[in-house]
């Protein structure tokens, strides 16, 4: 069953409006007749398809439209051309730190975080135990969100995501953040995740990681998809043109 599926998605918006340059900037421009309306592409045709239970690697340079890709699945953002489907409840990690109140402590937003993913109270009952455990933060559950380092704020963050049972998951460099040991950990888990059947989406400047984890991989590069496919033979292209960069 296909889990997610993006025919030709392309996402616009207008820079250089108020939002950008201000309300008053934009009214003395417009009165010049200096004002200049700009579209940016974020994300031009980008089509493909997961079936239930693949990872897909999301790979490219700085700018490549990795984030907002993920941002627009998870439904954050809506795509200004093209159609998409999704089927399943989605749990993401797009930023460290989001969902999240830095005057809670870690009990508290575990609970608050799991309200959010849509999860009961008894259900989370029954799983914080395991979150703490597995993040390794039983010793601060009573401390202040913000007083975390961001290695343990990413532990809390993936912990929660991956405890939850989530159908899709969607990982935005999160696994980058951390010590080694806890990065093989996670690694570890997402691939129990996968084999339960869960379609995941990993975005990871490691292309050692995504070679290791992924069933497929998809490159953008400036908005664009340069190819989707085999993992081996995606990652082979994109590391020879990095070394020719």
């Amino acid at each position: 069953m296909k889990k997610i599926e993006l025919n030709d998605i392309s996402v616009s918006y207008i820079v250089g409006d108020f939002s950008n340059i201000g309300l008053k900037d934009v009214i003395i421009q417009k009165l010049k007749g200096t004002y200049v309306k700009k579209e940016f592409t974020a994300l031009q045709g980008i089509s493909f398809s997961l079936e239930e239970g693949e990872l897909l690697g999301i790979i490219g340079t700085n700018g490549a439209g990795k984030s907002t890709l993920c941002k627009v699945i998870s439904g954050i953002m809506r795509p200004t051309e093209g159609t998409m489907a999704v089927r399943g409840n989605i749990a993401s990690l797009l930023e460290l730190g989001t969902g999240f109140d830095g005057d809670l402590t870690v009990r508290e937003n575990t609970f608050l975080r799991g309200a959010m993913l849509g999860y009961t109270r008894e259900f989370m009952n029954e799983t914080y135990e395991k979150i703490i455990e597995f993040s390794e933060l039983k010793e601060f559950e009573d401390r202040k969100f913000s007083h975390l380092s961001s290695g343990m704020k990413s532990r809390l963050a993936f912990s929660i995501a991956c405890l939850v049972q989530p159908e899709i998951l969607i990982l935005d460099e999160v696994l980058s953040v951390g010590d080694g040991a806890f990065r093989k950990k996670s690694e570890k888990k997402m691939l129990e995740i996968i084999d339960g059947g869960a379609t995941t989406l990993l975005v990871s400047h490691s292309l050692a990681q995504i070679r290791r984890m992924a069933t497929k991989v998809l490159w953008l590069e400036k908005g664009r998809q340069i190819d989707f496919g085999d993992t081996k033979e995606v990652c082979d292209k994109y590391d020879e043109y990095l070394k020719k960069k």
